[in-house]
């Protein structure tokens, strides 16, 4: 699928674009990989300090410095791309909060230059990021994702003759991520106090390794216009506590603004317009364009029946897909086993006296 091909991914330089480089080089042949972002430094560290980019893969790699926000600078980046990942976002709940329309900038505007220079190009396969917060949201971070989604599998309507693909992948908190809750809570273990929002907070899990193979499973299956759901874990917040730091005194601290007990990914609405396969979801584009309400990308039925070995069933009324009501969760000793394999460290932390 991505032998002979030329890569993009917008926010390369971040957590999940070093670790989609490094499985994509270890898997297949790529043409070309480019790293768009706007972090010289970044940049500069990932080419000279990730051990995957060794002096026989250094020759397909190329650097660009630029930003979502300069449709010029993408549409030159994009120049014989085949395959897009957009991962640039400003993520940041708090920081969201207090520059909206930064977030605004980044998020909605950029994933709209996006868009445009992919139509400008030559490229067939667009995937967008996406993130919990946007099912619902409560926070200015998650409204404008929720936009952003809407703008990627929109731009199927009018991608004209154009032999070009837009789809969306959804997944929870990737573990270990920048400002999330496991490195959080390793960090303060050393104080003997963790700091707990609500003792009845979820979330859903998956690891970077699985957030990668889930965006490689959705380039090969999209037919453009879908939002992809993988089926994921939840963990209780305070069995992330147990797991990290049994001894450490639990202190309530409240909900931070934008914040939510429960995590969705499909909402009660969305599931209307879902179908369920076997181990993962997939919210259907609207059929109706404008005035023209029998105007479709594509068959419905055909889609459940053939677009996966095994066809999906349409969810049930009143489904939907939250952390808090979810088939599976973590044990202790799971995350305990996960955050030691996954986050560099930690089994040193977590077994510390």
């Amino acid at each position: 699928m991505l032998n002979n091909k030329s890569i993009l991914i917008t926010g390369g330089t971040g957590s999940f674009g070093k670790k989609f480089i490094k499985t994509i080089l270890e898997r297949y042949e790529p043409k070309k990989i480019i790293v768009y972002s706007r972090d010289e430094l970044k940049q500069f560290e990932m080419q000279h300090t990730q051990p995957f980019l060794t002096a026989d893969k250094k020759g397909i790699m190329r650097f660009f410095i630029g930003d979502v926000r300069d449709l010029e600078r993408l549409k030159r980046a994009m120049e014989n791309v085949d395959i897009v990942i957009h991962a640039a976002a400003l993520k940041q709940v708090p920081a969201a909060e207090y520059n909206p329309f930064e977030a605004v900038k980044t998020n909605i505007i950029g994933g709209q230059n996006v868009i445009d220079a992919c139509l400008s190009s030559d490229v067939r396969k667009v995937i967008a990021l996406s993130t919990d917060k946007a099912a619902a949201p409560v926070n200015l971070y998650g409204a404008t994702k929720l936009t952003s989604d809407k703008l990627f599998t929109a731009a199927n309507n009018y991608r004209g003759l154009r032999d070009i693909k837009f789809s969306v992948v959804r997944y929870g908190n990737v573990m270990g991520s920048r400002g999330s809750v496991i490195p959080f809570f390793l960090e303060k273990k050393k104080t003997g106090i963790l700091p707990i929002t609500d003792e009845r907070m979820t979330r859903f899990n998956i690891t970077l390794q699985e957030g990668v193979d889930f965006v490689l499973f959705c380039l090969e299956k999209m037919w453009g216009g879908e939002l992809f759901v993988p089926k994921i874990p939840s963990y209780r917040i305070l069995d992330v506590a147990k797991a990290i730091a049994p001894d450490c005194k639990n202190e309530i601290v409240g909900l931070r603004p934008g914040e939510k007990i429960h995590e969705e990914m499909i909402t009660q609405a969305d599931a209307l317009n879902t179908i369920e396969f076997e181990n993962y979801f997939v919210i259907l584009p609207s059929v109706q364009i404008g005035n023209y309400s029998d105007l479709k990308l594509w068959d419905t039925e055909d889609f459940r029946t053939k677009s996966n070995s095994k066809p999906g069933r349409f969810c049930d009324y009143g489904f939907s897909y939250n952390s808090g009501k979810n088939d599976k969760f973590l044990s202790i000793q799971e995350l305990k086993e996960l955050i030691i394999k996954n986050i560099d460290g930690s089994k040193e932390i977590i077994y510390s006296d």
